[in-house]
């Protein structure tokens, strides 16, 4: 009996059409010459237009009229966090040279080796105190004139920067929080300036 008989072939074709696969097969040879007018490249690895993944638009999104800056709530937990880091290893190097001092006239052994490091433990835990306190005190005020105001400016840095100073000399009297204040005011100043130091030059801010 004849395999590939008419019938036969029209029986097969039959069936291929009722489950969707009667498609007329082409060779490779024949599908070499047909055009591809209107169609884009694909990727050969995504297949995904490669133009679709051009990004023309910012990654993220923000409510209208938002900056792309962080506020001062979200810069609080990093400026404390700096300022306590900054303070340790600052009172660590304190430390060790307030040890070496002290301990000169002794021979190295365990009671000086164990001096040194209590002093250098002890400077390094005051000084990541102080600085993490003036942070905390400087996130707290900003956040707070900020929400005031409702803006958000160099007056919020310079005002927060001088009201810590103020409040953390406070228990040396009104001169004390008047020094302090000052102190306050002259290191937000600078800050200030440095943030808008290509304005002042007339150039557009490199930064946010």
């Amino acid at each position: 009996m004849d395999n590939n008989s008419p019938a036969s072939g029209g029986f097969k074709g039959g069936l291929g059409s009722l489950f969707g696969g009667g498609n007329p097969e082409y060779s490779n040879t024949e599908l070499a010459g047909v055009p591809l007018t209107g169609m884009s490249p694909l990727s050969p690895y995504l297949n995904v237009d490669p133009r679709y993944l051009v990004q023309d638009t910012d990654e993220f999104i923000l409510p209208t009229g938002a900056n792309k800056t962080r506020g001062r709530f979200e810069l609080a937990f990093f400026t404390i966090g700096g300022c306590c880091i900054t303070g340790a290893a600052f009172g660590t190097l304190n430390g060790l040279r307030m040890g070496l001092m002290e301990t000169r006239d002794m021979s190295w052994s365990k009671p000086r080796n164990v001096q040194i490091l209590n002093m250098v433990t002890r400077q390094g835990a005051s000084w990541a105190n102080t600085l993490g306190s003036v942070a905390l005190l400087y996130s707290v005020f900003g956040v707070a004139i900020e929400k005031a105001r409702g803006a958000e400016d160099d007056l919020n840095t310079v005002a927060a920067g001088t009201l810590t100073g103020m409040l953390f000399k406070s228990t040396g009297g009104l001169k004390g929080a008047a020094r302090g204040g000052l102190v306050g005011l002259a290191m937000s100043g600078l800050y200030a300036l440095y943030n808008n130091w290509d304005h002042l030059k007339g150039r557009s801010p490199s930064h946010y």
